[in-house]
């Protein structure tokens, strides 16, 4: 029974680390086995061991998430020029409007393009709503791709229109060709497009909102900062909201209204 519980101790330990116990130890393959048979056995007898293991992993987790959520609450202030204020950054809404909306997103991701008639309904509905769009593209080369092309739109300015029709498009998985298909529905110019796509300036506005990201330990989206227009540095944590992640049109705009 003794050895029963050391035996089980270690697999324990080994499924917690991945297999790290198995690489650092002498066991031969018999041990091995039966270190799996105890495991195995105890397991089918106790299940509530496992099911406790895996309340507090995910706990952990949990606890782990809220953390970052909170330190990005609470630096906020720290990055508001480089979130609400960065020259180069597509704008909709009201470019003077009192309350500032900052998007990250990506064209393929799924809980973005879903977001994308929450946003335009606000802008729509609430006229005193200016909205800061940071490229964002974290799904490989296509999404990067997408991303140059609009930006390169708002040298044509299309950016707003060329960014609703690509999350619109439904075209799943985007693809190159796809991208200006839609460029061209939506009115560009793509020789033009194609020409603004390679000007530095543009992937280098993709690298700053990474460096953005970066910092912030951002690694996800949609990811959305609202304050009032007048954010500074000097701001409190709580005069800016953050949202890391999809929200509806009713949430979103309860969110405005208590900046107000």
């Amino acid at each position: 029974m003794k050895l029963n519980k050391i035996l089980m101790g270690v697999a324990f330990s080994s499924l917690i680390l991945n297999g790290a116990v198995y690489a650092a130890t002498s066991f031969d393959s018999a041990q091995k086995k039966q270190i799996e048979s105890v495991v195995h056995d105890y397991l089918l007898s106790n299940p509530e061991v496992l099911v406790k293991s895996l309340d507090l992993y995910q706990q952990k987790q949990i606890d782990q998430t809220q953390q970052t959520f909170k330190k990005i609450q609470d630096t906020s202030p720290k990055y508001a020029n480089r979130l609400f204020h960065q020259a180069t950054d597509p704008i909709a809404g009201n470019p003077n409007g009192t309350i500032t909306v900052v998007q990250f997103a990506d064209y393929q991701c799924p809980h973005c393009i879903e977001m994308t008639p929450v946003i335009d309904n606000l802008i729509k509905k609430n006229k005193n709503v200016r909205v800061v769009f940071k490229e964002f593209p974290i799904r490989g080369p296509i999404s990067e791709l997408a991303s140059k092309a609009a930006l390169a739109a708002q040298k044509q300015g299309k950016y707003y229109q060329f960014h609703n029709a690509l999350m619109a498009s439904k075209v799943e998985p985007l693809t190159e060709a796809a991208i200006f298909d839609i460029a061209k529905s939506a009115g560009l110019n793509i020789d033009q497009l194609k020409k603004d796509m390679n000007d530095q300036a543009i992937l280098a506005q993709i690298t700053t909102n990474y460096q953005l990201a970066k910092d912030m330990e951002l690694m996800w989206t949609p990811v959305i900062f609202i304050a009032k227009s007048n954010v500074s540095p000097s701001s409190k944590s709580t005069e800016i909201m953050f949202i890391p992640g999809q929200v509806n049109e009713s949430q979103l705009a309860d969110v405005i209204n208590k900046m107000n």
